[in-house]
């Protein structure tokens, strides 16, 4: 299962205590978003499977890494475009959609 540190070594700040907490939070909301939209499927207690833990994993980075979910920040010339929180990701959808209840 994926841990805080893991989602702060991805994005290649590992060492970052604040980060890590940030990820910290940000884990059980994710899982829970995983979990429901597989409505429990690919889950053994708690634990995901593998590839469900990749997307933990990913979708955790992104929010740990833009937890305002801001698109862009500017302070003065600077300025920065960030990736916000729309969704999954075609990669993510992939994997979460092998697990997915649907109707027929």
């Amino acid at each position: 299962m994926t841990t805080a540190s893991e989602v702060a070594s991805l994005l290649g700040r590992g060492d970052d205590t604040e980060l890590v907490a940030v990820a910290g939070r940000a884990l059980p909301i994710v899982t829970a978003q995983v979990r429901a939209y597989t409505r429990d499927r690919g889950f053994s207690g708690d634990q995901p499977a593998p590839d469900l833990d990749a997307v933990v994993l990913t979708s955790t980075a992104r929010l740990a890494a833009n937890p305002e979910n801001l698109r862009s920040e500017k302070i003065g010339d600077y300025e920065v475009q960030r990736q916000v929180i729309d969704g999954w990701t075609l990669p993510e959808l992939a994997i979460l959609n092998r697990y997915r209840r649907r109707a027929r």
